[in-house]
């Protein structure tokens, strides 16, 4: 049984200046980190039965899980890191792709959206690598035919 959820009701465009806003209130990176692993402090809890390998996010610094609920049109995803930076980067990502179409998901620029924010640059080489990774299995299950 599929969950009933709420579409968002702003675009992917306007998710991001809205995020581009609130990073551009903060001042320093130490500030927007903080910020970000606070956005993964909203997570709702992963239930266990979606902490299984197939759900695991690969080439990530630490355990990332990303459940997807296909809703037909719409895409929901569900997610929990044991790091707190990688949770807050879910969190992010989440609040950008959760409930959007596959189509939403496929034309959004999500490297450029992204770089707009900084984030890649202020992550080490190996978290910036994971949440490429996590953007990469959104855009899978975008990929993947509803059903």
């Amino acid at each position: 049984m599929v969950a009933t959820h709420t579409p968002p009701s702003e675009t992917l465009d306007e998710a991001l200046a809205e995020l581009q806003e609130s990073f551009d209130l903060l001042g320093d990176w130490e500030e927007r980190l903080a910020y970000v692993i606070e956005l993964g402090q909203g997570l709702e809890p992963l239930p266990e039965a979606d902490r299984v390998e197939a759900n695991l996010v690969p080439g990530c610094a630490s355990r990332v899980w990303l459940a997807v609920e296909d809703g037909g049109e719409r895409l929901w995803f569900h997610a929990d890191s044991d790091s707190a930076i990688s949770k807050g980067n879910i969190a992010l990502l989440l609040g950008l792709y959760s409930g959007r179409t596959r189509d939403e998901i496929l034309g959004f620029d999500a490297r450029a959206a992204l770089d707009s924010l900084g984030l890649p640059q202020a992550l080490t080489r190996q978290r910036a690598n994971g949440l490429n990774q996590m953007v990469g299995r959104i855009r899978e299950a975008a990929l993947t035919p509803a059903g």
